[in-house]
């Protein structure tokens, strides 16, 4: 979804507009205002994500993403650790039935690995070798979501053959679904190795990964914009139906100037103090600090934001990035 950085997060719902008030005063969770909302999958991190953040900190969750398995060097698929085996029978406890994301991650590069994927996506043998073992990595799990990022235009064809082979792998009855790095026309999609017709009729649920529009790598500015937002989707939803559409929303913070790179909310927060601004054409919060410093974080606010939103152009769900062992969701 993103890179896999250990960040505990915590969303509490705010009602603050102007700069220089209480980020932290609420009213009530996100759950009170999402009645009718469409489902919601809150993506659990392994090192960030305990059992209990499920029960306590997912009132408003109706499906967790387990982050999960990935692909190895040689092809094959890691075992799920026994810390991702916690999470599944915790959100399965909780009535809040898991999906296992399965990525091209590789912790040792600090990065999605193209080559190692474009190796297993071009050679039939791997593809489905791969699938198999996902199939038997995924018991007790309602399906697997495919999160292969970084790709190029020569994996296109490999990616529509091996999510086929998913498909077929899986037990009947379990989901398929696949999180697609945004962009706004067929040329960017393309140079991501997304084929998303071909995909979409594959799929049960694609996911619109609507952020990091800025992050370290770039100068500062909001982690997702919702104009920038609203530009991404009017181009994803004319090649994927709405039905399968998940909205993707974050739920952390950039820092640029010095310090730590990532933040969780608290830790924006605690450094913005009455600094923190609003911006409702963004959908984010902001503050410039001492010696320069700019921070801009998403939290149960900016969530609720990009809820209506999905709501509003009648989408199948809000996927959140990510839920964390430090907040409180409840009331």
């Amino acid at each position: 979804m993103k890179p896999r950085v250990v960040v505990p997060l915590l969303l509490v719902p705010l009602v603050v507009t102007a700069c220089g008030a209480d980020p932290a005063a609420t009213a009530g969770s996100v759950r009170d205002v999402a009645r009718t909302s469409p489902v919601v999958m809150g993506y659990a991190l392994e090192g960030s994500a305990r059992p209990a953040s499920i029960t306590r900190d997912g009132d408003f969750l109706d499906t967790i993403g387990v982050d999960g398995v990935s692909l190895t060097a040689r092809g094959g698929v890691t075992a799920l650790s026994a810390q991702a085996a916690g999470l599944r029978r915790a959100a399965n406890r909780a009535g809040r039935p898991p999906v296992l994301l399965f990525s091209n991650y590789n912790n040792r590069i600090g990065d999605f690995d193209e080559p190692r994927a474009h190796r297993m996506l071009v050679s039939p043998r791997k593809r489905a070798a791969v699938a198999r073992a996902l199939a038997r990595r995924a018991a007790g799990f309602r399906g697997v979501q495919l999160d292969l990022e970084s790709l190029r235009p020569r994996d296109a064809r490999g990616l529509v053959a091996f999510t086929r082979a998913v498909r077929h792998a899986l037990p009947k009855g379990r989901t398929v679904s696949m999180a697609f790095m945004a962009s706004v026309n067929a040329r960017g999609y393309a140079a991501r190795g997304y084929r998303l017709t071909a995909l979409a009729r594959l799929l049960d649920v694609a996911v619109l990964m609507s952020y990091d529009q800025h992050g370290p790598w770039s100068g500062p500015g909001p982690i997702a914009a919702m104009p920038w937002v609203r530009s991404e989707l009017r181009y994803f939803v004319s090649r994927v139906p709405r039905r399968k559409v998940d909205l993707g929303a974050a739920a952390y913070g950039y820092q640029w100037g010095g310090g730590a790179s990532e933040l969780t909310v608290p830790e924006a927060r605690s450094l913005a103090g009455s600094r923190a601004t609003w911006s409702s054409t963004f959908g984010e919060w902001h503050a410039t600090l001492a010696n320069d410093r700019r921070i801009w974080w998403d939290d149960a606010r900016s969530v609720d934001v990009r809820r209506r939103l999905a709501v509003d152009q009648h989408l199948h769900g809000l996927a959140i990035w990510q839920i964390g062992s430090s907040g409180g969701l409840r009331p």
